[in-house]
């Protein structure tokens, strides 16, 4: 069985480096925000091109404590509204409700899948304070566009740069495009930790000191407590592993790009909707997700080929039982996106053998 996504063997890669990493934390007594995790900060701050980097405990956390932060700045208030891609992750949307603001979904690009920059104007209101763009899959959304609009109407944009560790837009990468940006490191994505963990990336230093705060009980002294904060700390341990994987992310993003341009070859299927790649962009392939009519035929089919495979995601966001009272908006591109959405293996280690035959399975597939 080709598996979808083999971690193990991901982490194999560089067992020595990160067992030596995880011996220095254990002898060096200190497991929360030591050094492991300062020199991380500064070493990921510097492979994005920003400022500052914040490590929390997640994703979700480093969006929720970016809004977090603004709210605190005085530049966002209960009831705002931020405009996310209706095609994304739920924890995109749970990050803007959980701070008490209003998310209003936009359709995608059918071609990359990302926020419609052509519907974001018509959507702005009063209440409008936030664009909150997903890099869905590891591409980058259009942010030119995007910091144009926010400019004109003077909006805040952040960045969900989640799936895109390493990406590139225009020289620049992924969470250095924005007012601020939140990076997850699950361990399945580009650059994945052990376990849970997050980052933020900002040049704002006024936002990166209220985000530190925040994220340590609202304390920027021990006992000091001048905000309400919350416990959402990356730990040691995490940062020392991350720090080892951080010096083979673009070796790693290397050979998934590698992946992906083989099945754009080689798949040959009219059934089959492959992803379209604007020239603009770098994408780092988080995930290889193509299109097909009767699903779960398709994933049924390549099974019973020894090929395993995801679906990200099958139920949008607005149509999920936490979201009852979005259940009644109509968004019918997101909808048969997430009714069609297969994602293929693609990692640092899939064989050229497995893609081979990953390739030649999915072109001979019939409906």
């Amino acid at each position: 069985m080709i598996p979808f996504l083999d971690l193990k063997n991901i982490n194999n890669q560089y067992t020595k480096e990160i067992k030596q990493a995880i011996n220095n934390v254990l002898n060096s007594g200190r497991y929360i925000l030591g050094e492991q995790t300062k020199k991380f900060e500064e070493e990921f701050a510097s492979y994005c091109g920003t400022n500052y980097c914040i490590g929390v405990s997640s994703g979700l956390d480093a969006l929720t404590l970016i809004l977090r932060a603004y709210k605190e700045l005085g530049l966002l208030n209960d009831g705002d509204e931020v405009l996310v891609p209706a095609n994304t992750f739920i924890a995109t949307v749970l990050a803007v409700t959980e701070n008490r603001l209003n998310p209003i979904f936009i359709e995608p690009d059918i071609e990359t899948y990302n926020i419609d920059v052509s519907l974001i104007e018509n959507k702005i209101t009063s209440k409008t304070k936030v664009i909150l763009p997903v890099h869905l899959y590891g591409q980058c959304a259009n942010m030119e566009k995007i910091n144009r609009v926010a400019k004109k109407h003077k909006l805040i944009v952040i960045e969900d740069a989640a799936q895109a560790h390493g990406a590139v837009y225009k020289q620049k990468k992924a969470g250095n495009l924005s007012d601020a940006a939140g990076f997850s490191f699950y361990p399945g994505k580009n650059l994945g930790a052990l376990g849970d963990g997050g980052a933020i990336t900002t040049n704002n230093k006024q936002l990166a000191d209220v985000i530190c705060q925040l994220q340590n009980y609202g304390s920027s002294k021990k006992y000091i407590h001048n905000i309400k904060g919350v416990n959402s700390r990356l730990d040691e341990l995490q940062a020392a592993v991350l720090r080892v994987k951080l010096k083979y992310l673009n070796k790693d993003n290397e050979h998934r790009q590698k992946v992906a341009n083989f099945y754009l070859q080689n798949i040959k299927n009219k059934h089959i909707i492959l992803p379209n790649i604007p020239e603009e962009n770098s994408h780092v392939w988080h995930l290889f997700v193509v299109r097909v009519k009767q699903r779960e035929n398709f994933k049924a089919y390549l099974e019973s080929n020894n090929i395993q495979t995801g679906i990200h995601y099958p139920i949008p966001p607005h149509k999920q039982n936490a979201f009852k009272e979005f259940s009644k908006i109509r968004l019918p591109l997101t909808e048969q996106i997430h009714e069609e959405v297969v994602s293929l293996p693609v990692s640092p280690v899939i064989s050229h053998k497995e893609c081979e035959k990953i390739a030649e399975t999915v072109s001979k597939y019939t409906i």
